[in-house]
């Protein structure tokens, strides 16, 4: 199973963030192997904010198979653990600053559209800082191993 996962910070010291949300992540969708793009820094997009984000793609490998919900679940709980309790958004809907953010990006090409969950993740091909990093980690040489657990 591929499980494509994007993480940003416009918070904090964001690579510490984004280091532990990977770390829970490994340790939620175990056993696995996780593999971690270069890191790439973008404008927020969406909103306007003098915070710039720092983003990292996973890609991560794992025999048994999880379901999409379970993998939403697993991510949200993380985002919580990591302190980003407020809601991604403002109240009008608009986006705002936070400690972190996981997108599920694509698990394993399957097409899903329910009330939780949108796969492949509908806006991915409109932000370079999600492209770049699959690109990446779809190359035959991934960046780095974080864990085989």
């Amino acid at each position: 199973m591929r499980i494509h996962l994007n993480i940003g910070s416009n918070q904090g010291d964001r690579k510490a963030i984004i280091g532990r949300a990977a770390a829970l992540i490994a340790r939620a969708l175990a056993p696995c192997t996780l593999y971690l793009s270069d890191y790439v820094e973008s404008e927020p997009w969406g909103y306007d904010s003098p915070h710039t984000f720092l983003n990292r793609g996973i890609l991560v490998i794992t025999r048994h198979t999880i379901a999409p919900a379970d993998v939403l679940d697993a991510t949200q709980h993380i985002e919580q653990l990591i302190g980003a309790s407020t809601p991604h958004r403002n109240p009008d809907g608009s986006y705002r600053d936070r400690l972190i953010d996981i997108d599920i990006i694509d698990i394993d090409h399957i097409t899903l559209d329910t009330p939780r969950l949108t796969l492949p993740h509908p806006r991915a091909h409109l932000r370079p800082f999600v492209t770049g990093p699959m690109r990446q980690l779809d190359d035959t040489h991934p960046v780095q191993v974080v864990s085989h657990i």
